[in-house]
């Protein structure tokens, strides 16, 4: 619970502090810009009072990390993806932006700081508890951390416990450790093909190379 609050308020808190002029770069995310990628996370914190005011009965089916599923690397012919950017758009300027990211997403905050982790909820026809949710959504936040500062060199870094929480959820999702020397943020672009390793890093990567990109949907 700590680590989604502390990861939610460091992204929120980037988002808030990039120049308007920046919102029109390229984010970490293929094909989207840093103002498409803020709508995402616009539609992720609705996402997060959704499923934290549906309650499931059932036994969980899912935990934090099976969660996530491993995927194709997105095409870009996802209806979702496409309509990502033409929303962005309609906003106009960023200053709109930022204030519904803002809106919804203190509001997201409050709700899972006010949620017992213990409780069933249900989404993307899943079951899971409100802890292992939150947890699996530090990924999420962290990874779009990276996106959004990918092209902006003087914003803020992740927090590094989240940085550590979201590579040590990776690796379990991949079943495979990372090599050590490799620093979480390194590990976290590079296993989610976010970054294309360099001849060294495949060396030490050995036969985990042939199994990159670990894409989480």
């Amino acid at each position: 619970m700590d680590l989604f609050s502390h990861s939610w308020t460091a992204l929120r808190t980037a988002v808030a502090e990039v120049p308007d002029e920046d919102f029109e770069r390229p984010s970490g995310c293929t094909g989207w810009l840093v103002r498409d990628l803020v709508c995402h996370l616009v539609i992720d914190a609705q996402d997060v009072l959704i499923t934290l005011v549906t309650p499931a009965d059932t036994e969980p089916t899912v935990d934090a990390v099976t969660y996530w599923n491993l995927v194709e690397p997105p095409t870009g012919e996802d209806p979702l993806d496409a309509l990502i950017p033409r929303l962005a758009a309609a906003y106009g300027e960023p200053r709109w932006l930022k204030f519904h990211l803002d809106d919804v997403g203190s509001a997201a905050g409050r709700a899972a700081e006010l949620a017992d982790p213990a409780v069933r909820v249900g989404t993307r026809d899943e079951v899971l508890t409100v802890g292992d949710y939150l947890s699996a959504y530090v990924v999420e936040w962290t990874l779009h951390h990276l996106d959004l500062i990918a092209h902006l060199p003087s914003a803020a870094e992740p927090p590094a416990e989240t940085l550590a929480a979201a590579r040590a959820s990776l690796e379990k999702i991949a079943g495979s450790a990372f090599p050590a020397a490799f620093s979480d943020r390194e590990a976290l672009l590079i296993g989610t093909g976010r970054r294309t390793p360099t001849d060294v890093e495949k060396a030490a990567l050995g036969d985990l190379a042939a199994e990159l990109p670990f894409v989480l949907g």
